[in-house]
């Protein structure tokens, strides 16, 4: 659409590539004594070079580059373009799924090639070739040779009409239309370089300069006190609000500067943190007067960090009508970023700059405009439950959360440190003894030379700077040498260290807790993400990351922690979604949902499941949840890709209700260009009607997992909110202090335990009606690693 609007010529033919016809026209033209430039990040272009087509390899946009024609390539290769296409062949590509021969490298192939001119040639002459394993493979392995080299090959004889003043540059692009697009995209730096003597569609449109704002500001008690006795008159109207924060990263620093807030068209700016340094008492009791006042409904943006804040200031805010923020990432909930400012621009066309002086009153005199945009969005999509009975509520429980903090034990956390430092050393050596030399195991330059030129194991992918050792290349090297897991090893123990160790020290508060950030409008599924440390994501693969969570403990000596998990949430609200009899029946008689599949793929009685089976089983059941293929799952099970295929197969076979359900949303999503929850939440899916097959299967994926998901997500929602309120009205002293998808975990008092087990059990099991029963499972313990 873009392209388009800007006059740029675009080419298709079905059944080619993008390469294909760069091929095509770069002969076209040459043949007419045309030159070319071929402008690429992918070197497979260097096999169009001639004498007037010139191949720019561009290295990090365009500031660095190189351009090869005929001359060039054989200077510096030692073989002409058309025999780069012979080296590919041998040397192969796995990003471009080219198989090569095994155990060819990229040096040997050039070396093959420059010696005898052709794949052919080198076939012709194997008796004449040093290396016997070289030798065999190449005979081995012939046929898949000739193949890769014809894979490799761009075809430049595409059928396809070319006019060349057709292809011509214009002028004359749609300016006003490119404009618009511009501005629904985002795309910002790119609206200032359309001339400016183009005028977009002012419909919807306002001119920021030309927003007539009445303001005041309060900085003294008496006008505070004369502002609220004002907005007490005015009790059943609406007011809007924003507000600044000062170290909001840091809990007992935190604090509110001012507060904006939008009261009959007017902006009165509240300088609260002056306020409060004059005469603290009386401007909290001001304060409490305006957000304690429950018959006062305030819409503004953002409203979790205020929650945090006046509870600190022992405030308690109450009747939010309308979170901004919130809205607008339930609406479209793919944008990633929810800033005032770009909600302003999405909805409402305004483009407030950054450097404006009165930036902020600006936004606060355009919230209730907002705010109607906003409510109407979210009822023609049919979110109001979804906005206002689980996003707006799990606010203040997040709040309550950040507030509350985990106590950490910092003497173990220091002596878990020195257990790391010990740990990573003794592997270091360990690697250093397998290399038969030291050498830093951090830089993937090094750690390349190592494992591609000392120990000679084969080169996976290569990078502009040298050989790749990132984590997928390393997984598919860890059944050549021990070395590969001891390294993978040595950097999970180093990013244990860096983030888990060294990290949460550096966010210890002064109350001995971490106050970490909860956050809603982050992931597209609704689950929920964590920051300042991620408390979520500590990983559990190996003993010493299981440890971390031996340094979370308790307030003091009269509390526990309880953690209270879902079973097998999503396989249940799989089985709820598509209506499968055979996965609702086994989770109504409480069978080992597994053991269940395993009978079912392997076709043996339960009792005769074995321990493999069942392991097997539970990487198909979850990998049917994100829509996996038979290729992947092979690659997890270490099988092959046709057993993979007959697991998925029979699985489907023996559960049709998920086989229909799987074809049916991917259809759904196809017609419709997004998928549901089971409490409405939508998510947008482009990736479903891209041409590109890989981005295609992306987006079916995503389609099949979403719903999934997205619905197990929103049911912890509930619970939590479900749980915080039961708690907070029975007066209870235990707290909800931290969520990790499935799970939550509360610091609970001894003398309460009881009670909140019977609480959380109940809310959690009933907050929602399935068609199978939900499950959780409490543990409790002196620290969250005994709790889990």
């Amino acid at each position: 659409e873009l392209l388009t609007l800007m006059s740029i010529n675009l080419f298709e033919v079905d059944g080619f590539e993008a390469d294909d016809l760069i091929g095509t026209l770069s002969n076209y033209a040459s043949e007419k004594g045309i030159e070319v430039y071929v402008v690429t990040g992918d070197r497979d272009a260097l096999q169009l070079a001639k004498d007037n087509v010139k191949v720019v390899i561009n290295k990090k946009g365009m500031t660095e580059k190189e351009i090869y024609d005929e001359k060039r390539m054989i200077d510096e290769f030692g073989v002409t373009p058309k025999q780069f296409i012979d080296v590919k062949g041998l040397m192969g590509d796995k990003s471009d799924n080219i198989p090569g021969v095994p155990g060819i490298g990229e040096k040997t192939a050039y070396k093959l090639i420059i010696e005898y001119g052709s794949i052919e040639n080198v076939l012709q002459n194997i008796d004449n070739i040093s290396g016997n394993k070289i030798k065999q493979n190449l005979m081995d392995y012939s046929e898949q040779a000739i193949f890769s080299k014809k894979l490799a090959t761009i075809i430049v004889d595409v059928p396809i009409e070319i006019d060349m003043e057709s292809i011509k540059s214009k002028d004359n692009y749609d300016s006003v239309s490119l404009k618009e697009l511009f501005m629904k995209l985002g795309f910002r730096t790119l609206l200032s370089k359309i001339p400016e003597n183009t005028t977009m569609n002012t419909e919807n449109t306002e001119n920021t300069a030309e927003i007539e704002v009445d303001s005041e500001v309060i900085d003294k008690l008496s006008e505070l006190e004369a502002l609220v006795k004002n907005i007490n008159k005015n009790i059943n109207k609406n007011i809007y609000l924003t507000y600044n924060t000062l170290n909001l990263n840091v809990y007992s620093k935190s604090e509110i500067d001012k507060i904006f807030l939008n009261v009959d068209e007017k902006i009165y700016i509240i300088e609260t943190r002056k306020l409060l340094s004059d005469d603290r008492e009386k401007t909290l009791f001001c304060l409490r007067e305006i957000f304690e006042n429950d018959k006062i409904e305030k819409i503004g943006y953002d409203f979790k960090a205020l929650y945090s804040i006046l509870r600190k200031m022992g405030i308690v805010l109450k009747r939010v009508k309308f979170d901004i923020k919130i809205a607008a990432y339930l609406i479209n909930s793919s944008k990633g970023q929810y800033e005032l400012q770009d909600i302003l621009q999405d909805f409402l066309r305004i483009d407030i700059k950054n450097e404006d002086d009165k930036k902020e009153i600006k936004q606060s005199a355009l919230l209730k405009q907002l705010y109607s945009i906003l409510e109407d969005n979210i009822k023609q999509l049919n979110m109001e439950e979804l906005l206002y009975g689980m996003e707006q509520p799990l606010i203040e429980a997040l709040a309550y959360m950040e507030n509350e903090g985990f106590k950490v034990n910092k003497d173990m956390l220091s002596e878990l440190g020195d257990k790391f430092s010990k740990e990573i050393d003794s592997v270091q050596k360990e690697i250093y003894d397998m290399a038969g030399e030291e050498f830093n195991v951090s830089s993937p330059k090094q750690l390349g030379k190592i494992l591609f030129e000392k120990l000679d194991l084969p080169v996976i992918k290569k990078t502009k700077t040298g050989y790749s050792t990132n984590a997928e290349v390393l997984e598919q090297l860890s059944d050549k040498h021990p070395i590969i897991d001891k390294v993978t090893y040595y950097r999970q123990l180093t990013k244990l260290y860096s983030t888990y160790v060294e990290g949460l020290k550096s966010v210890i508060d002064v109350d001995d807790k971490i106050h970490s950030s909860f956050n809603q409008t982050v992931t597209t599924t609704g689950r929920l993400s964590s920051t300042e440390p991620n408390l979520q994501n500590i990983p559990i693969k190996y003993e010493l990351g299981r440890e971390i969570r031996k340094v979370f403990i308790p307030n003091n000596s009269d509390s526990v922690i309880l953690s209270a998990d879902y079973s097998q949430i999503e396989l249940r609200v799989l089985a709820h979604i598509a209506a499968d009899d055979n996965l609702i029946d086994a989770f109504k008689h409480h069978i080992d949902i597994h053991t269940k599949t395993a009978s079912e793929v392997f076709k043996v009685p339960i009792d005769e499941v074995t321990h493999l089976m069942r392991s097997r089983a539970k990487a198909v059941n979850f990998g049917i949840v994100y829509g996996i293929g038979d290729f992947s799952l092979a690659k997890d099970l270490k099988i092959t890709k046709a057993e993979a295929k007959s697991y998925i197969d029979t699985y489907l076979e023996r559960y049709p209700g998920v086989k229909k359900y799987m074809t049916d949303t991917v259809k759904q999503a196809e017609n419709e260009g997004y998928v549901l929850t089971i409490f409405n939440r939508r998510r947008y899916l482009p990736e479903i009607s891209s041409s590109n097959r890989i981005v295609k299967a992306l987006g079916d994926r995503l389609a099949m997992n979403t719903p999934i998901q997205g619905s197990a997500a929103d049911i912890i929602k509930l619970a939590m909110i479900k749980v915080f309120n039961e708690i907070r009205d029975r007066k209870l002293k235990s707290t909800l202090i931290l969520q990790v998808h499935d799970e939550l975990i509360l610091n609970v008092y001894k003398d309460e335990l009881e009670e909140v087990k019977r609480i959380v059990k109940k809310q959690m099991e009933n907050v929602v009606s399935l068609n199978v029963p939900m499950e959780v499972d409490i543990n409790v313990g002196d620290t969250w690693f005994e709790a889990k």
